[in-house]
């Protein structure tokens, strides 16, 4: 279970490097002032977990943020992906290197394959594995992995999975993967945690008003109490302070009942499997 005491609250993962409970996606940040901006601001407020992806092409922004905060480089987690086209044992270490001179970052914290793809993650993993055992990243990962990727995954790899992140809402609440991942210490991430802004929902109304918080705090307070890494995104400085106020409050066991109940089995983005 997380320990939820507010921004700083760490998870410790399988290979014993601890992880923020709470992140900041850059995904749809434009490259420039607004990721810059939206980023550093983030972490002024307390944000410790940084998330973003060669196919995001806002790594260099993220990087400039990261310099001109003044929090020290060792307080700050950072993830970044390699991109389906970049897959492959060459093109995986190439990749990387990239992301490094975009981000201006002497190691990186956690380095994640963004989708499964077509028959590569494997050459893609060892090659992330090479990287990790020479410590220039501290854990990897994957995004978007179901179990049938993870198993033929965890068949042909030296280190396991420390996260798997993947799209997770109230409408598609993964809860099957879930279980999955608890079982075999894999850290769950979600992101798309407020499902896009589709906030209007008469079961997350109703706890907003109990609770005396926004329709997003009840998503993300959800989210921390099934022990899932949320990283909500904004360009706006208001969301940002809001979607972090979620450590003063605790949604009851059937007020998180009636928010899994809301599942449809619905994604907003692509599937796994057909998304190459």
């Amino acid at each position: 279970m997380f320990e939820l005491k507010g921004l700083d609250s760490r998870v410790k993962l399988n290979n014993g490097v601890e992880m923020p409970v709470f992140g900041f996606g850059t995904w749809q940040l434009k490259e420039g002032d607004e990721a810059k901006n939206a980023v550093k601001f983030a972490i002024e407020q307390g944000y410790r977990l940084i998330d973003t992806a060669s196919g995001y092409f806002n790594e260099k922004s993220v990087g400039l943020a990261i310099k001109e905060s003044n929090v020290h480089r060792e307080e700050l987690f950072i993830a970044t992906k390699v991109a389906n086209y970049d897959q492959g044992y060459d093109l995986t270490l190439r990749a990387f290197d990239e992301s490094m001179k975009k981000l201006d970052l002497e190691y990186l914290d956690l380095y994640l394959i963004h989708w499964p793809g077509k028959n590569k993650f494997i050459d893609t993993w060892r090659a992330m594995e090479k990287l990790y055992e020479e410590g220039r990243i501290k854990a990897i990962g994957v995004c978007n992995f179901l179990p049938h990727h993870l198993e033929r995954l965890m068949d042909n790899c030296k280190v396991v999975p420390v996260v798997n992140q993947v799209e997770c809402h109230p409408l598609l609440n993964q809860e099957e993967l879930r279980q999955y991942c608890v079982e075999r210490n894999i850290q769950l991430e979600a992101y798309c945690p407020l499902i896009r802004g589709q906030l209007d929902w008469p079961v997350l109304n109703q706890l907003a008003e109990k609770y005396g918080k926004t329709n997003a705090q009840i998503i993300l307070r959800w989210h921390l109490q099934r022990d899932i890494i949320p990283i909500p995104k904004s360009a706006n400085p208001q969301r940002i302070v809001e979607n972090a106020q979620v450590f003063d409050f605790e949604l009851s066991d059937d007020d998180m009942e009636a928010i899994n109940n809301m599942n449809e089995e619905k994604r907003i983005c692509g599937h796994p499997d057909h998304f190459f």
